[in-house]
């Protein structure tokens, strides 16, 4: 960081700067980036579909180990980018808080009170000296009995909000532009359609056509089957074809 009327401020995450700027919280965002993986969800009419990079960094590595996929509850799932460490963290918290909903409600935890007790979580690390703030950034996915498909994604700063489509990771900015554009229209998506939607736009954005063990694909569909899942191998290369055919 350059030095100038914001020197030292950079060392506290209570303290702001003279301009107003919280400095660990950006270098958290940062770390979100740095990690070097794009991340993007889309919303269709009666599913959800998120899709990330798979990255194996050692030929060593059991590829089937490696995930940035996760399952809260039967029916929620969660895309994580950034820190693996400290997704592993956000991760166990959610699943506790699922489970303990549960146990106290007799039903199931709806994904936007989900991603609300994640955001507070989060907000909550940038206020004590004592903590640092997640370098993660968490996009949940679920079918909601009333809503009907639902995106949340949530900061290391605590915000969240539910969208339409969205993306994280190193080349969000571009990914949200592509999205702007594919869902100007808002329009009702079929699953097949979705899940097209979201493998195309991390191919555009990225300039590379993957093979289906380079992607992790996560849906959740409507229907008598709402549960979360990752898509197998087969099916992810059925729809790159249909993507290549198409184009």
């Amino acid at each position: 960081m350059s030095r100038g009327s914001g020197a030292g401020y950079d060392h506290h995450i209570t303290v702001f700067s003279p301009e107003g700027r919280l400095f660990q919280v950006e270098y958290a965002f940062k770390a979100v980036k740095a990690a070097g993986f794009t991340s993007i969800g889309v919303r269709g009419k009666d599913s959800v579909c998120v899709v990330t990079q798979k990255k194996i960094p050692d030929k060593l590595i059991d590829p089937s180990s490696v995930t940035r996929l996760f399952k809260i509850t039967k029916f929620i799932g969660i895309l994580v980018t950034g820190m693996m460490a400290d997704a592993k963290s956000l991760i166990s918290k959610a699943r506790q808080t699922a489970a303990d909903f549960r146990h106290s409600n007799g039903y199931e935890i709806p994904v936007d009170y989900l991603a609300k007790v994640i955001a507070d979580q989060a907000q909550v690390y940038t206020q004590h000296a004592y903590m640092r703030p997640l370098g993660v950034a968490s996009i949940l996915f679920a079918i909601d009995e009333e809503l009907g498909p639902q995106l949340f994604k949530t900061d290391p700063a605590g915000y969240y909000v539910g969208y339409k489509a969205t993306a994280a990771g190193a080349k969000e900015q571009e990914a949200v532009n592509f999205l702007e554009k594919k869902m100007k229209s808002d329009p009702s998506l079929s699953y097949d359609e979705t899940v097209q939607a979201a493998i195309a736009a991390l191919q555009s954005v990225l300039s590379e056509d993957f093979k289906a063990t380079e992607i992790e694909v996560g849906v959740v569909r409507a229907g008598d089957d709402t549960m979360f899942k990752v898509l197998p191998v087969e099916e992810v290369e059925d729809h790159l074809t249909a993507i290549s055919e198409r184009d």
